[in-house]
């Protein structure tokens, strides 16, 4: 919750900044390791990070840098399954089983976080899109109480810093 409330935030600044992406990182979920093994971070895009091959080029430049990351795409079943049919809220957080139990337990806190931010309103059909990735680290980020990783911190900084995409 407190990430979609920074999240929503940097929106806001977003919607009126020069070629903006919007970016999270997170340990959010056992179901990232289940499904892509314990070396390897996610990327997720939404629409307009999709249309600019954020997640391929993050990818690219973390094979050549030794930090790996597999992509997966937020699907809309991963949106309905955050969408309250009752008279009482607008949006589901999570239901009441482990991520590793969850179809799809590593994509619903990506659609999660588009919806709570109200970055759903800045996709691709939205006369402001903004592009937006979901980085899942749970996997490579190491084992608690080991020393971290720093994955992704590479892969990044060579991308958006170093511009090697």
């Amino acid at each position: 919750m407190v990430m979609s409330d920074v999240l929503c935030r940097m929106k806001e600044l977003a919607v009126d900044s020069v070629n903006p992406h919007l970016m999270t990182i997170a340990t959010l979920t056992g179901h990232a390791v289940r499904a892509m093994g314990p070396a390897y971070s996610i990327i997720m895009d939404n629409g307009p990070a999709r249309q600019k091959n954020t997640a391929q080029a993050v990818q690219a430049v973390g094979h050549e840098c030794g930090d790996p990351f597999e992509i997966s795409t937020l699907r809309r079943e991963d949106y309905e399954f955050h969408t309250d049919t009752s008279d009482y809220a607008e949006i589901l957080q999570a239901n009441t089983r482990p991520s590793t139990m969850t179809n799809r337990g590593h994509q619903g806190p990506g659609a999660f976080l588009v919806m709570a931010s109200g970055l759903d309103k800045h996709g691709i059909d939205s006369s402001q899109p903004l592009p937006y990735s979901h980085l899942d680290i749970a996997g490579s980020a190491g084992n608690y109480p080991d020393i971290p990783t720093a994955a992704p911190v590479v892969a990044l900084t060579s991308h958006f810093v170093l511009n090697k995409a």
